[in-house]
Protein backbone atom coordinates (compact mmCIF):
# COMPACT_ATOMS: atom_id res chain seq x y z
CA UNK A 1 0.00 0.00 0.00
CA UNK A 2 1.10 3.42 -0.78
CA UNK A 3 2.24 5.36 2.11
CA UNK A 4 0.96 8.99 0.84
CA UNK A 5 2.48 12.28 2.33
CA UNK A 6 0.67 15.40 3.64
CA UNK A 7 0.18 17.99 1.18
CA UNK A 8 2.49 20.20 2.11
CA UNK A 9 5.82 19.34 3.45
CA UNK A 10 9.09 20.69 3.52
CA UNK A 11 11.48 19.84 0.40
CA UNK A 12 15.65 20.09 0.65
CA UNK A 13 17.19 21.21 -2.56
CA UNK A 14 20.82 20.45 -3.50
CA UNK A 15 23.00 20.14 -6.43
CA UNK A 16 24.74 16.67 -7.78
CA UNK A 17 26.63 16.24 -10.53
CA UNK A 18 26.97 13.75 -13.08
CA UNK A 19 28.83 13.44 -15.73
CA UNK A 20 30.33 16.74 -15.34
CA UNK A 21 26.79 18.40 -15.55
CA UNK A 22 25.14 19.72 -12.51
CA UNK A 23 21.63 19.05 -11.20
CA UNK A 24 19.34 19.95 -9.39
CA UNK A 25 18.05 17.90 -6.65
CA UNK A 26 15.18 18.34 -4.71
CA UNK A 27 13.54 15.73 -2.06
CA UNK A 28 11.20 15.27 0.82
CA UNK A 29 11.09 13.19 3.69
CA UNK A 30 8.80 11.29 6.00
CA UNK A 31 8.76 12.46 9.44
CA UNK A 32 10.82 9.59 10.29
CA UNK A 33 13.77 10.88 8.34
CA UNK A 34 13.12 7.96 5.64
CA UNK A 35 13.47 9.88 1.72
CA UNK A 36 9.81 9.92 -0.08
CA UNK A 37 10.41 11.68 -2.92
CA UNK A 38 12.65 13.13 -5.35
CA UNK A 39 12.84 14.97 -8.38
CA UNK A 40 15.74 15.77 -10.59
CA UNK A 41 15.97 18.87 -13.46
CA UNK A 42 19.09 19.80 -15.19
CA UNK A 43 20.68 22.62 -13.60
CA UNK A 44 21.66 24.52 -17.95
CA UNK A 45 18.79 24.18 -20.12
CA UNK A 46 19.29 20.97 -21.90
CA UNK A 47 17.42 18.80 -24.24
CA UNK A 48 14.02 17.93 -23.69
CA UNK A 49 14.88 13.89 -23.52
CA UNK A 50 17.06 14.29 -20.38
CA UNK A 51 15.04 16.77 -19.11
CA UNK A 52 11.75 14.45 -19.16
CA UNK A 53 14.56 11.55 -18.68
CA UNK A 54 15.55 13.34 -14.98
CA UNK A 55 11.73 13.89 -14.74
CA UNK A 56 10.50 9.96 -15.48
CA UNK A 57 13.21 8.46 -13.17
CA UNK A 58 12.36 10.56 -10.33
CA UNK A 59 8.84 10.26 -10.51
CA UNK A 60 9.39 6.46 -10.75
CA UNK A 61 11.66 6.40 -7.39
CA UNK A 62 9.74 8.68 -5.43
CA UNK A 63 6.13 6.11 -6.33
CA UNK A 64 8.78 2.99 -5.55
CA UNK A 65 9.87 4.96 -2.18
CA UNK A 66 6.18 5.58 -1.16
CA UNK A 67 5.45 1.65 -1.54
CA UNK A 68 7.88 0.93 0.30
CA UNK A 69 10.83 0.30 -1.66
CA UNK A 70 13.80 0.40 0.75
CA UNK A 71 16.44 3.08 -0.57
CA UNK A 72 19.40 0.41 -0.47
CA UNK A 73 17.35 -1.83 -2.72
CA UNK A 74 17.53 1.10 -5.39
CA UNK A 75 20.61 2.42 -4.65
CA UNK A 76 21.90 -1.65 -5.48
CA UNK A 77 19.76 -1.68 -8.28
CA UNK A 78 20.98 0.72 -10.16
CA UNK A 79 24.52 0.57 -12.49
CA UNK A 80 27.83 1.41 -11.06
CA UNK A 81 31.22 2.34 -12.59
CA UNK A 82 33.85 -0.20 -12.42
CA UNK A 83 34.96 1.94 -9.63
CA UNK A 84 31.70 1.73 -7.59
CA UNK A 85 30.31 5.27 -8.33
CA UNK A 86 26.74 5.71 -9.80
CA UNK A 87 26.98 5.27 -13.67
CA UNK A 88 23.58 7.71 -13.93
CA UNK A 89 21.95 10.79 -12.70
CA UNK A 90 19.91 8.80 -10.49
CA UNK A 91 22.31 6.98 -8.35
CA UNK A 92 24.26 10.27 -8.32
CA UNK A 93 21.60 12.00 -7.05
CA UNK A 94 21.02 9.72 -4.07
CA UNK A 95 24.93 9.36 -3.43
CA UNK A 96 24.84 13.13 -2.71
CA UNK A 97 21.41 12.93 -0.66
CA UNK A 98 23.56 10.26 1.82
CA UNK A 99 22.94 7.58 3.91
CA UNK A 100 22.08 3.77 3.29
CA UNK A 101 18.33 4.76 4.71
CA UNK A 102 17.96 8.01 3.22
CA UNK A 103 18.89 10.14 5.92
CA UNK A 104 22.17 12.43 4.83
Amino acid sequence: MRERLPDRRACETISAFYNFKEFSVSFGRYADGRLAEIFIRPMKASADDVTHTCLEIATVSSIALQYGVPLDVLRSALPKNADGSAAGVLGAALDQIGGENGQG
